[in-house]
């Protein structure tokens, strides 16, 4: 345990401090996927629109994200905001500003991509048994866009949950921050601490991950 390194979690308070950076991520990533799958369900609906304008925006918007990497949206968002605008924007308030805004675009995507699967045959069925257009949606169309979305919305929220590494970046004291401080605090006593230490990381995001991942596994296969 020692020539790993991994023996400096177990000295104070270190893996207590690890776990309480792991649950500020995941803190993080949660409210983050609360508000992006909300937002994410109405413009997902909104860029099924024939508004040829409306439609064009959220295409914008989609491509911003898909190309701006979530870093720089972290440094617009909490450096470049704060001087132009002169107010004191909190790093854990500019990380889930800045993860709503990728994952609503990534959610609204997967919601419009749901909604054209559905064939239009059952839209015309629907119509042929008297169904008004909100009891189509309700009764037809949503059903099947759940299903649809559950899986692929399980597997965004791991990825936001892996990415939000990045927040330690605008100095949040996350799980990734915590380890490097403890690696530099233990540096000369255990030299191999950063191979003990970021192996424990790992276990603990693939404890976290690894199950909503097979929630999603599990889901595809019973729907398919």
């Amino acid at each position: 345990m020692q020539n790993l390194g991994i023996d400096v979690l177990f000295k104070g308070t270190n893996f207590v401090r690890l776990l309480l950076g792991l649950w500020v991520a995941v803190r993080i990533s949660l409210i983050s996927v609360i508000i992006s799958i909300v937002l994410g369900l109405i413009v997902g609906v909104l860029m099924t629109s024939k508004n040829k304008a409306l439609k064009a925006v959220f295409r914008v918007y989609l491509e911003i994200v898909r190309i701006m990497p979530q870093m720089v949206l972290l440094f617009i968002v909490y450096f470049g905001t704060t001087r132009i605008f002169g107010w004191n924007l909190d790093a854990e308030v500019s990380a889930v500003l800045v993860f709503s805004f990728w994952g609503t675009a990534e959610m609204g995507d997967l919601v419009r991509g749901a909604l054209i699967s559905i064939p239009k045959l059952q839209y015309e069925s629907a119509m042929a048994l008297g169904m008004d257009g909100k009891q189509i949606y309700y009764y037809v169309i949503l059903p099947q866009t759940i299903r649809r979305l559950i899986p692929l919305s399980i597997n965004l929220i791991t990825r936001m949950i892996k990415t939000t590494s990045l927040v330690m970046m605008i100095g949040i004291i996350e799980v990734l921050k915590v380890a490097q401080q403890i690696i530099e605090a233990n540096r000369r006593s255990s030299p191999n601490a950063a191979f003990g230490v970021f192996a424990v990381v790992f276990v603990l995001y693939f404890l976290i991950c690894w199950p909503i991942s097979r929630l999603s596994v599990y889901l595809e296969k019973r729907w398919s």
